[in-house]
Parts: C-alpha cells; sequence; structure tokens
C-alpha cells in the first residue's frame, strides 16, 4: 500500500510528523539506494529499502511489545496523574496508536502486551475466544478442596455475577516468612479485578498478584520488572495456540 515517506517514518517511531519532514528535505533518506528530499512521495514501504542516515529502516506496520509490569502503574494509553505502562518504553519502541492490550490492576504485576494492533488485541481479549491468563497469587488463608471445586464450577461474585469455570492448583508457600500460600488461578474471561474478587467469594484476600501467562505466551523469565522487548511471531502466534 503506498504511503507518503514522512508518514512512514514517523509510523515507525523514528520522528514526529514535523521532524520527519525536515529529515527527509536534509536529504538524509534513501529509497532503494536513492535520496528523496520529498517528504510527501509515496511509496511501497514493504516493497522499498528505506535508509534513515545510512541505516535501514525495519518497517513493520504492526508492533507487539511484552512488558514485565512492575506495581504501582496503570494499564492504559495515557493519564495527566498517574504513571503508565507505556512510560517503560523506550524511545525506539515508541510510535503512535500504541495500547495497552487488555488490563492488570495498579497493583497487579506481570504480563502486559502493548500493540497498535486493534484486532490482535480484540481477538486475543474476546470471552469467546477463550484465551486463559494464568496468574500466581499471594493469599492471605489457605484453600483447599472445598475451594478448588467452587474455582472449578465458577465463582459466584458479589454482585452475582457467575464466572466461568477456572483452575485453581496450590503452588506453596510465600511472603515473609513463608507465611502465606502461593497459587496459580487460570480463568478464560477478564472482568473488573475479576482474581481478588473470586477469591474474596470464598473468603480469601489476595496480597499480591501477578501474570505469568496469556495463552501459551509465558512471561519472559529473563525480562526484569519494567522492562520490556518486541514479540517474534512465533510468540504471537503462542497466544491462540
Amino acid at each position: 500500500m503506498l504511503q507518503r515517506l514522512d508518514k512512514i517514518l514517523s509510523s515507525q517511531g523514528r520522528a514526529t510528523r514535523s521532524e520527519a519532514q525536515r529529515i527527509i528535505r536534509s536529504g538524509k533518506v534513501t529509497v532503494d539506494g536513492a535520496v528523496c528530499r520529498d517528504p510527501s512521495a509515496k511509496i511501497e514501504p514493504d516493497r522499498c529499502e528505506i535508509s534513515v542516515n545510512g541505516n535501514i529502516l525495519r518497517y513493520s506496520r504492526y508492533i507487539y511489545i511484552m512488558v514485565n509490569k512492575p506495581a504501582g502503574l496503570l494499564c492504559v494509553s495515557r493519564d495527566t496523574k498517574v504513571p503508565t505502562v507505556m512510560e517503560l518504553l523506550p524511545a525506539e519502541m515508541r510510535r503512535p496508536g500504541l495500547f495497552p492490550a487488555g488490563r492488570l490492576d495498579k497493583d497487579t504485576v506481570g504480563l502486559v502486551i502493548i500493540t497498535n494492533d486493534g484486532d490482535f488485541a480484540h481477538k486475543m481479549l474476546s470471552p469467546k475466544k477463550g484465551i486463559v491468563k494464568r496468574y500466581l497469587a499471594l493469599i492471605d488463608r489457605p484453600v483447599g478442596d472445598e475451594e478448588i471445586k467452587a474455582f472449578s464450577e465458577g465463582t459466584s461474585l458479589g454482585d452475582g455475577t457467575v464466572c466461568r469455570p477456572a483452575e485453581l492448583v496450590v503452588r506453596g508457600c510465600g511472603g515473609t516468612d513463608n507465611r502465606y500460600q502461593l497459587v496459580e488461578v487460570a480463568i478464560s474471561e477478564g472482568r473488573y479485578h475479576q482474581v481478588k474478587r473470586m477469591f474474596s467469594s470464598v473468603g480469601r484476600t489476595v496480597l499480591w498478584l501477578k501474570r505469568i501467562s496469556i495463552g501459551g505466551l509465558q512471561l519472559d523469565e529473563n525480562l526484569e520488572e519494567g522492562g520490556c522487548r518486541g514479540l517474534t511471531r512465533e510468540e504471537i502466534d503462542l497466544i491462540f495456540a
């Protein structure tokens, strides 16, 4: 698809639209080896080699970013009062139209995907697709067979909402002096504060919560908290596997 050269540069996070126009007019941009000084020149970025200051531009229409979210950040595109996950992105990953695909509570940590692909986000988040999200949770009191059964049958929340069946597995102990129970929860929907409300319905309080996977995509163990990296095509496919 033909696009303006200045729009292509700005869409890849290389510069704002006005900055891209200045860079192009200065003769620092080549298309298939030839200098192009016209910001309005229309080309097919998938079929041309574009270089900026001698560096080849690796064009991609969409971008998919894995973030290991720390506590204290909102999962929104922008907020004037509270820091957001978008502020974790380095300059080279920033581009117009990015947003978090799905949300984690402000105090919940772990896997978040940031993208500019709306169709991908809709497919991943649609309850009809049943994509399973897995969490580790630290709870104040132990659970047993009764609570595990309640989760498997679909817990009833405080407002009367009945959740889909969920998997609850005891993983051990955690917290200071291992005084609390560590469990893993798998859900296939994404209601408001759902995991916390599910535990509340069985008389437990969540003290810490971390999302560790979406579909078949696991949070990279080598990605430090607050870090981010691009996803490969294979990793994106794992979400829907």
